[in-house]
């Protein structure tokens, strides 16, 4: 279990750095594993005898390189100059932290120092990283970045299409492994049946290697060789560390599902205390600088510490919380020309993402089958021609991934337009929006300037995984915004709002409506604020509110029964939501009836029903009426589809509330 040490090469003074730079994160952990006995935080998980992969990493990148660390790599925090009072203070879930109390440990990231911290699910972190390699292609900078993954994340889904669309598209990052045995109790033997994980990398057409992971010196060599290249040929690597994790996946979980022996054979190869000796050896190294080194580390633990421990705990500010979910933006009106053409739905989208793309160079727009294509409906056909393939990009079957991208572009400076093919599929990329688009924002300051167009909708007859309206995942979600316009004109206006809105906005489109209906649209650029309602009827006998297909229901009926007297309210966004426009037509006419073509338990109306029943019982002369589809997927059949849309009961439930 012997380490090789080559220094041929290295100056006295770097290998000191690289030294220190494993003590640092050693000693600080020592001091967190009493802390935690003592009370004084609330979880940790060890890197100890992993310190040599995080030392190499932050020693062979340059400081204005992003790297993406996991739970066990403090040294990518110490290496970069975190102030260990703001590290200690986000342990402890305080202000000064990173994340304002609201998440822990390494869950966030800090783009003064170039890191991007991990979420619980460990694929995305991948992802992000590809969104930043790319980024950096399209600057042109010449830089590289560094995502960490442990053995354990190798067997999800993202690793291969993070690694398949790195490698598809050339990206410049280093895909590293720490394979540290056990994935939390799970061995590796019970993971994979390769060899080493690096054997993966052909299966991509990248190259892949395999290193001592506790030989700081091989591992720095190893990095900074392909880091030296992928700069001047930008290419993606897999390098997988062979480590070893000498405590709990957490500390609670302790070790007793590791032999003895094994832990007896790995605890002579500890990186650092070898790295020591061989410098002691050498007389790079004596006692009285490891004394002198180890007292100033210490002094700065303590000070760090007890500013940390002197901070007051946070105290939960309604207002604050709510007002963090987003970035502020400050919507600046750009009224609609004169000239209007008459289009249909689908050109409307089509016009509003080319001016998006015109008026935004930092715009890119990705999905599957985009680009020379054109899209399965057409709408970005002839974009490659005007914006290039490196603003229109096709992508592969990877909604997860590209998903994730999408951040890691938004970290870059870069906004982006992802493509769903359906709405439906977007269930394959769920994790990345709903636990990374949507909170990283309130989590960490992170914006992530995404617009995810999703096709959707039935009356086509295209069965269960091409027909939902699913809006309601997402409107339960804090942290996205959702847009459902109904007509051509808004959809162009709200798209190009939507865009410039730096959070991320789910905009649905129903594709029943995409060539199916058409109205004046303006030429040239112009916005339409979200959360606005549009009142498309004025009556006083009782209103309706929805939004999408169900506009066109509620038109339909209002069309063909002058006899009722219908105030009809067209939400056009529902996060954020337009109650001060439903207060008024509730008052108005004091009957209401919400309409949507999501199913019933768990839709949009539930909400909507919820606030006026609340706030506007007074006003009501009958009860809340809701019609939506029916509780079933979405089936094929025309006649099972017919009498599964909400449209088939509309009828009769407004004349049951007119009547009531």
């Amino acid at each position: 279990m012997k380490i090789n040490y080559n220094i041929s090469g290295f100056k006295d003074q770097f290998l000191i750095d690289l030294y220190r730079s494993m003590l640092t994160p050693r000693m600080i952990e020592e001091k967190m594993l009493l802390l935690l006995r003592q009370g004084k935080i609330s979880k940790w998980f060890s890197g100890i005898g992993q310190e040599a992969i995080s030392a190499a990493v932050i020693n062979a990148l340059k400081e204005n390189e992003f790297i993406l660390p996991m739970h066990r790599n403090l040294g990518i925090f110490t290496g970069r100059g975190v102030l260990f009072s703001q590290l200690f203070s986000q342990f402890q879930g305080k202000k000064s932290g990173f994340t304002n109390g609201r998440d822990r440990s390494f869950h966030f990231g800090s783009i003064p120092h170039n890191i991007v911290g991990m979420i619980s699910h460990l694929g995305p972190q991948m992802g992000v990283a590809s969104g930043i390699a790319l980024a950096n292609s399209l600057k042109k900078n010449n830089q590289i970045c560094v995502v960490f993954s442990g053995d354990g994340g190798t067997s999800e889904g993202d690793f291969h299409e993070a690694l398949n669309v790195a490698s598809v598209w050339s990206l410049p990052v280093i895909f590293l492994i720490e394979n540290n045995g056990y994935g939390l109790s799970t061995p590796t033997n019970e993971q994979y049946n390769c060899t080493n994980l690096s054997d993966r990398a052909i299966g991509y057409g990248i190259s892949g290697y395999t290193v001592d992971g506790n030989n700081v010196l091989a591992v720095f060599q190893k990095i900074n060789d392909l880091a030296i290249k992928m700069r001047k040929n930008p290419q993606p690597v897999l390098l997988e560390c062979k480590t070893f994790r000498m405590r709990g996946h957490e500390e609670a979980s302790g070790v007793k599902y590791v032999p003895k022996a094994l832990l007896d054979q790995w605890s002579l190869k500890d990186p650092l205390n070898n790295f020591e000796q061989f410098l002691l050896d050498k007389k790079i190294l004596n006692q009285n600088l490891i004394d002198a080194m180890r007292q100033e580390i210490q002094n700065q633990i303590d000070n760090g510490l007890a500013d940390a421990f002197e901070e007051e705990e946070i105290e939960g500010d309604e207002k604050f919380e709510l007002n963090s979910v987003f970035q502020d933006y400050n919507f600046n009106s750009v009224d609609p020309s004169t000239e209007t053409k008459n289009m249909r739905f689908v050109d409307a989208i089509s016009s509003g993402l080319f001016e998006g793309m015109q008026k935004h160079d930092n715009l890119i727009f990705m999905g599957q089958d985009v680009a020379d294509y054109g899209g399965v409906f057409k709408i970005s056909e002839g974009f490659l021609n005007t914006f290039g393939k490196e603003r229109v990009k096709n992508t592969p079957i990877c909604e997860s991934i590209i998903l994730s991208m999408a951040l890691g572009l938004s970290i870059g400076g870069y906004k982006s337009i992802v493509e769903m093919q359906f709405g439906d599929f977007v269930s394959s990329g769920f994790n990345a929006v709903v636990n990374n688009l949507a909170k990283s924002y309130y989590r960490w300051g992170q914006c992530s300037d995404v617009v995810v167009r999703m096709p959707c909708g039935g009356g086509v007859g295209a069965g269960p995984f091409h027909s939902q309206t699913n809006e309601a995942w997402f409107t339960h979600t804090p942290g996205l915004k959702v847009v459902y316009p109904a007509f051509p004109n808004d959809a162009k206006g709200l798209l190009l709002s939507s865009i410039e809105d730096p959070n991320p906005v789910m905009f649905f489109e129903h594709k029943a409506l995409y060539r199916s209906t058409s109205n004046e649209v303006p030429d040239g650029y112009y916005n339409i604020e979200l959360g606005k309602a549009n009142l498309l009827t004025a009556g006083t006998d009782l209103s309706i509110i929805t939004y999408g297909m169900g506009v066109h229901w509620a038109l339909d009926f209002i069309n063909n029964n002058d006899q009722i007297s219908i105030d009809l309210l067209d939400l056009r966004t529902l996060i954020p939501l337009d109650l001060e426009s439903i207060k008024k037509t509730v008052i108005k006419t004091g009957k209401v009836l919400i309409l949507h073509e999501d199913a019933n338990i768990g839709g949009f109306g539930a909400d909507i029903s919820s606030f006026i029943a609340k706030e506007l019982f007074e006003y009501l002369d009958a009860p809340i009426y809701r019609v939506s589809s029916l509780d079933t997927p979405i089936p094929f059949a025309a006649d099972l589809e017919k009498k599964y849309l909400a449209n088939h009961r509309l009828q009769d439930e407004i004349l049951s509330l007119y009547a009531y």
